[in-house]
């Protein structure tokens, strides 16, 4: 449930925090009905307000609408509450300007089109709505009809790379190059097991501090007409296991 703090605060939007846990395969906590105990459902923007609002989180018991200390452990603490409470006390639409204000491009400067030429980072708005694209020099130089490849959604080719680059960290010649980054501090079975928790650390940053993790890890990003070509960088495996030997935050991000 920390979780959804987090990445609420981070986000900005209740329907994106849900979109999330149901692409993860996440389900609501199992109830019991009549007995039975039913299995959890996909997340709504509903559900993601319910957990902000309840208390129980805090470490509190509420009783007749007033809070008092619980017997329990909290899951979130007060400074994450907060923060998650005071973006929800923002306008929707002020939110929602903000949210796409923080929004980076995760692989400027790490993104080249077929000819070898770095793709330019470029936006349009339609109906109110922020859409990032990345832009070959071709077509911005001599127009959109000189190349086979002008531009590419900037979601959808964040999304390939990061796919890539989860499923490139567990092969097993990634694992030997981090285990020998590493000088030996670790074995091969931990360094596996943090490359594995890394999609986990990804979910809590917030979006600079993803940026930072994608060129830390990113060589270059090739871009060719039939999909994509992604090198990472040998000498930022070492630092990538140092992010995973602590808990993941977003403190560094704020």
């Amino acid at each position: 449930m920390r979780r959804i703090f987090v990445r609420f605060a981070a986000l900005g939007s209740a329907l994106k925090v849900a979109r999330e846990l149901n692409t993860a395969g996440e389900t609501t906590k199992r109830r019991p009905h009549n007995g039975v105990l039913m299995g959890g459902r996909a997340w709504t923007k509903g559900d993601i307000y319910n957990v902000l609002a309840n208390r129980v989180y805090l470490g509190q018991a509420v009783h007749k609408g007033v809070a008092h200390p619980g017997e329990h452990a909290a899951i979130v603490d007060q400074q994450l509450w907060d923060r998650a409470h005071g973006v929800m006390a923002e306008p929707t639409r002020q939110r929602a300007a903000t949210t796409r204000a923080q929004v980076p491009m995760l692989l400027k400067g790490l993104i080249f089109g077929p000819s070898g030429r770095a793709m330019s980072p470029s936006h349009t708005r339609r109906r109110g709505r922020l859409h990032r694209y990345y832009v070959t020099r071709e077509a911005i130089a001599e127009g959109y009809d000189s190349c086979p490849v002008k531009s590419v959604p900037a979601a959808d080719v964040e999304a390939a790379v990061l796919a890539q680059v989860q499923r490139l960290l567990t092969t097993p010649e990634m694992i030997a190059r981090t285990w020998s980054a590493t000088k030996g501090e670790l074995d091969e079975r931990e360094v596996l097991g943090r490359l594995a928790d890394f999609g986990s650390l990804w979910a809590e940053l917030f979006p600079a501090e993803q940026a930072r993790i994608m060129r830390l890890l990113v060589e270059r990003v090739d871009v060719q007409v039939d999909g994509l070509e992604v090198r990472l960088r040998a000498d930022g495996l070492a630092s990538l296991v140092a992010e995973l030997r602590q808990p993941p935050t977003t403190a560094k991000a704020a």
